[in-house]
């Protein structure tokens, strides 16, 4: 019978739940239990498909074509397994569901409410997923704040699942935060006992807590919230600020936070850190740094780009090097083109996914100029499509080239819309999403880079090369050396004569692991350490003849 841990959140967002939730996890499976985890979303949305990047951060793509929650890609790339559109549940899904069932009849003519006939169809939905993925113990994350009104029938199921399975197979762990006003210097606790308060008024009571906080949690704030909780002191977790999100698995175990959970739900395996440590170890102190810029629309949050960061990270930490992105918001360059040059600054340039007109004037100038200053870069989905574009009008001459997303009349559209999305009007779930396989022909960068003719890439997007300029572009030292679905999509794009200037039109950050990078990630940043270490090199011989 599959056991549940609950994963809530108290005081605020941004806490990281989705990190101590994936973490969590891989300590049980570095135990040798088999693990899995749900996200759950309260918002209405059905997924997370058609939400802006400002609002719930990335969208995670899945390799069964799921646009689901960020998190998704946390638990993947900690446990090291492929999820599926499964493995995250909405409000809008449940709901849809229940209304569907009773427009059917199914309620044989009983009055529809929450409870019991939404909370039975949450309760329905992660015990299915657990029984069908014969995992030992399931790992659900609540998105949200308990308080919030959205999550209540999700905290509800929750508390009905625990008075039908019994305490030892259910446990609640319970994120909360610890904040320190400078102005004191002290971690205070009341937060805390308000959040844990909310949940006992709903009928829950935390079983674990881990505490958030910049710097460990002292033990008398420990033992205050212990006291208040009526929580175990030794179930109490501290959980600070750490240099890389790779090493809270070893925090947390350090911490304690595996004997309470052991103890409650009989787990007896134990296992070994030392495979995940020697991984999480890569993450710090490296030898050389590299800078890349990141030229976007979505700048301003850091979570609009998750996956391309931690791909990056993945690829600096076999290249045992330090990636620093900076974020440059593409607009701005439109607003002044002076702003491009401060692109020569840096040792790459990324150029990553994104739709629509805003900001693309903006990335098409920094792609021409990565490419005429030799940066290297890389396009990622929609990059590599405008740098497509970016190519046509400053090395083709073909003026006003663009994609007809972005200019449905232009006079060269070098990318042009699937031929199955012309008849689509929903937004929701139609784009061509998820794993295809990928065929690399040879020779070619990009085989170098792979060391195979085939790969499998997960996708999200609607528009595409358009082929019939193919021999134009190739003509002028643009190749493209990888295709999919009969060769009728192009894939991979790479520039000849340049250090390095490939793009995709999958999404290669979706598919980066700690324990393996994607591929192009790493020879784009072996790339930039390479560009770093050559413009070092100057200035090295001129100290030395001094």
């Amino acid at each position: 019978m599959p056991k549940y841990i609950f994963v809530t959140g108290g005081v605020m967002s941004g806490l990281g739940k989705g990190i101590i939730t994936s973490s969590v996890a891989k300590l049980l499976q570095l135990s040798g239990v088999s693990v899995a985890c749900l996200k759950i979303d309260p918002y209405l949305n059905f997924d997370a498909g058609t939400m802006n990047p400002y609002t719930h951060g990335e969208v995670f793509v899945t390799d069964d074509g799921g646009e689901t929650d960020m998190d998704i890609g946390n638990y993947e790339r900690f446990l090291n397994v492929d999820m599926s559109k499964s493995n995250n549940i909405t409000t809008g899904q449940i709901y849809k569901k229940v209304i569907d069932d009773e427009r059917k009849g199914r309620f044989l003519g009983k009055s529809v409410q929450i409870i019991p006939h939404v909370t039975d169809e949450i309760k329905r939905r992660i015990r299915a997923l657990a029984e069908g993925e014969k995992v030992e113990v399931l790992v659900v994350e609540c998105g949200g704040t308990v308080g919030d009104i959205e999550s209540l029938p999700f905290l509800e199921a929750f508390r009905q699942m625990r008075m039908e399975d019994g305490a030892s197979r259910t446990l609640f762990l319970h994120v909360s935060l610890a904040p320190e006003l400078s102005v004191v210097g002290e971690m205070k606790t009341k937060p805390t006992q308000h959040s844990v308060q909310e949940m006992r008024r709903i009928g829950i009571q935390p079983d674990v807590m881990v505490i958030r906080g910049s710097r460990p949690l002292p033990a008398e704030a420990k033992e205050k919230i212990a006291l208040f909780t009526s929580v175990p002191a030794e179930s109490v977790v501290s959980d600070p600020d750490v240099e890389s999100i790779y090493l809270v698995p070893r925090l947390l175990e350090r911490e304690g936070v595996l004997p309470p959970i052991r103890r409650q739900l009989g787990l007896k395996a134990k296992g070994s850190m030392r495979a995940w440590n020697a991984v999480a170890d890569r993450f710090v102190r490296h030898e050389s740094t590299v800078k890349v810029a990141m030229v976007g629309k979505y700048a301003d949050l850091a979570d609009s780009y998750v996956s391309v960061n931690q791909a990056l990270a993945h690829a600096g930490a076999v290249n045992d090097t330090d990636v620093r992105i900076s974020w440059i918001e593409s607009e701005d360059i439109e607003k002044d083109e002076s702003n491009l040059h401060q692109i020569d600054a840096f040792d790459g340039v990324v150029l990553p996914q994104g739709f629509g007109g805003r900001g693309v004037e903006g990335k098409i100038a920094a792609a021409n100029r990565a490419r005429v200053a030799q940066i290297p870069f890389l396009g990622l989905c929609y990059g590599f499509q405008l740098a497509t574009v970016s190519f046509a009008r400053h090395v083709l001459g073909l003026k006003g080239a663009n994609s007809t997303e972005v200019d449905p009349k232009t006079p060269h559209p070098v990318i042009d819309l699937l031929p199955e999305q012309r008849k689509v009007s929903d937004l929701g779930g139609t784009m061509r999403l998820g794993g295809h396989d990928v065929y690399i022909e040879r020779p070619s960068r990009a085989f170098e880079i792979y060391r195979s003719e085939k790969i499998r890439e997960r996708h999200r997007h609607r528009y595409e090369l358009n082929q019939t300029y193919l021999k134009k572009f190739e003509e002028k030292g643009m190749r493209f050396t990888a295709f999919s679905d009969s060769r009728r999509r192009a894939e991979i794009m790479e520039l000849e004569g340049h250090p390095f200037y490939m793009g995709t039109q999958y999404h290669p950050e979706y598919v980066s692991r700690p324990e393996r990078p994607e591929p192009i990630y790493v020879a784009f940043v072996g790339a930039c350490a390479k560009r770093a270490r050559d413009s070092k090199a100057p200035e090295r011989r001129r100290q030395l003849s001094r």
